[in-house]
């Protein structure tokens, strides 16, 4: 079953009743000119095993200890953002399998050549998803690009990955006003901060599906920042990371150049991450949904009942 999102933009008040996340809402519960009850009408109550990742985006949202260990319980991944509403944190659950500890032995015991392999596939998976979308949005050659995936050796010793995202994004925006010179930086001009927001949603949802599957989302197989506490997530997140650009190319291509900002509008498409429709092994899935089989797939190989990750092929729709 796909797991819902739950964005809070505005105060609130939320609480654990009876297997269930209670909402209130401080400004509507304090308005003396609405009736009792619409106040009454205003608390909301949503089954804890239907959540699946939790955005809170307001100075004024209270929420208890017995919910926060619900939704740990529960394995959702609870986001936190800061004053620009641009997400800062994330707390996920620190024992997601009922094998955690033989799961995380495997991937401990990874030899080095089996992670440059599975990093190899990666990038191929990649390089090909960003090939496909370059496509469908612009129409533009993507020659060069299916022969850099094709060309990914063992680790990407040659950074076909680098090659590859620097015609990517000089290409994907080049046709749009304002954006001819587009770079993508994670503090440069928009819609970077766009881009920034729907990979820390995407970041979410892969660190979660990696702790489900028993799997240390700290320790990985390229990644490997001493400060970054989600390397492994940030390593499998790199074939699905062009769902998020088409969504944001979609969104500039809507609202034009020089009127994108975090909206409301914008968040709840940004948001729609999670339920977008993509194409792995061969079947259609929301995405929440095949980060679970990709993460799956990859504890096989940790393992050694699997040589393969399975990732979202490259039939995007736009």
């Amino acid at each position: 079953m796909i797991k819902k999102t739950l964005y809070f933009g505005n105060p609130a008040y939320l609480s654990l009743r009876m297997g269930q996340m209670v909402i209130k809402l401080p400004e509507v519960e304090k308005n003396d000119t609405l009736p009792e009850i619409f106040k009454r009408q205003s608390v909301i109550t949503k089954p804890i095993e239907d959540i699946g990742v939790v955005v809170l985006d307001n100075k004024q949202i209270t929420i208890t200890q017995g919910l926060l260990e619900a939704l740990l319980e529960n394995n959702s991944a609870v986001i936190t953002c800061d004053s620009k509403s641009m997400p800062v944190g994330l707390m996920l659950p620190l024992c997601g399998n009922s094998i955690q500890n033989e799961r995380f032995r495997d991937q401990l015991d990874a030899s080095l050549p089996l992670k440059k392999q599975l990093w190899q596939q990666t990038i191929k998976a990649k390089i090909e998803n960003q090939a496909t979308v370059l496509s469908c949005c612009t129409g533009k050659e993507i020659g060069c690009m299916q022969a850099w995936a094709n060309d990914v050796r063992s680790g990407d010793p040659d950074n076909l990955e680098g090659r590859a995202a620097a015609y990517y994004w000089k290409s994907l925006f080049a046709d749009i006003d304002g954006l001819e010179n587009f770079t993508r930086n994670r503090d440069g001009i928009q819609p970077n901060s766009l881009l920034n927001y729907g990979y820390a949603i995407l970041r979410a949802i892969v660190a979660r599906a990696l702790v489900s599957s028993g799997m240390l989302p700290t320790l990985g197989i390229h990644h490997h920042n001493r400060y970054n506490a989600y390397c492994l997530a940030d390593d499998i997140m790199e074939p699905y990371r062009p769902y998020v650009d088409e969504i944001v190319f979609n969104i500039v291509e809507t609202y034009g150049a020089a009127n994108i900002e975090l909206t409301k509008d914008i968040k709840a498409r940004l948001l729609s991450i999670p339920t977008t429709e993509v194409v792995i092994a061969g079947k259609r899935s929301p995405l929440m949904i095949a980060a679970s089989q990709t993460t799956a797939s990859l504890y096989r190989c940790f393992s050694g009942e699997l040589r393969r990750i399975i990732y979202p092929d490259k039939q995007i729709s736009i």
